[in-house]
């Protein structure tokens, strides 16, 4: 999908108070800026922010960061952030596999995944972000008894994220190829290519993995 670029962009996101500039010198120390002890969820390709702004406002007792790669993407989140009165959210524009450089070993407690690009083409398999390229970096950064959760409407993804998983040595904990008539839809927050896909009648998988001792 080609993202259209909105001058400007990575201008308003460097003089942000919401976005994290230097993220490598907070690692090991995010506990400092956020002032408190609280676990820290993740979220990788945060989008436009919905999910995870809205898991904030839910819940004041867990930090999270919004990870994003694309500026235009990243100041869409940051218009909506404005608008919102939270305490536990900061945002950071950044390459996923170089979550070991701003995060310390187990300084992580729970990862989200939600509709991933598929990268379909089996030659670029690794780009995913469940394959096992990833699944390292994340083994990395997250508490022993830490949690992945990932959410996609691809149907082929989730069958090679189900593969993948098990053979990086994750434990699939539990999986539905239909989120919302399931026992996994409680609790469950919607991103915006959630809702587009709900109203379309498209089915939503999700699995949760951790690490098996």
């Amino acid at each position: 999908m080609r993202l259209r670029h909105i001058k400007g962009a990575e201008e308003q996101i460097a003089e942000s108070p919401y976005v994290v500039q230097n993220p490598k010198n907070l690692k090991g120390k995010w506990h400092v800026l956020f002032g408190n002890g609280n676990p820290i969820h993740i979220e990788i390709g945060m989008g436009k922010g919905k999910f995870i702004m809205e898991l904030a406002a839910k819940n004041p007792d867990v930090n999270y960061v919004g990870i994003e790669r694309y500026s235009s993407v990243l100041l869409r989140g940051l218009q909506k952030r404005k608008e919102m009165e939270l305490s536990n959210i900061y945002f950071m524009r950044l390459d996923a596999l170089e979550l070991e450089e701003v995060f310390a070993p187990s300084e992580v407690d729970r990862i989200y995944l939600n509709f991933s690009d598929p990268w379909p083409k089996d030659r670029h398999a690794k780009r995913r972000l469940t394959s096992d390229r990833f699944l390292d970096v994340y083994d990395k950064v997250l508490k022993m008894d830490g949690i992945i959760e990932f959410k996609t409407d691809n149907q082929d993804l989730f069958r090679y994220s189900l593969e993948s998983i098990p053979e990086a040595g994750w434990k699939v904990r539990e999986y539905t190829y239909d989120l919302h008539h399931s026992s996994m839809a409680v609790g469950n927050v919607m991103t915006e290519y959630e809702m587009k896909f709900c109203s379309e009648g498209k089915p939503i998988c999700k699995l949760t993995a951790f690490r098996g001792a």
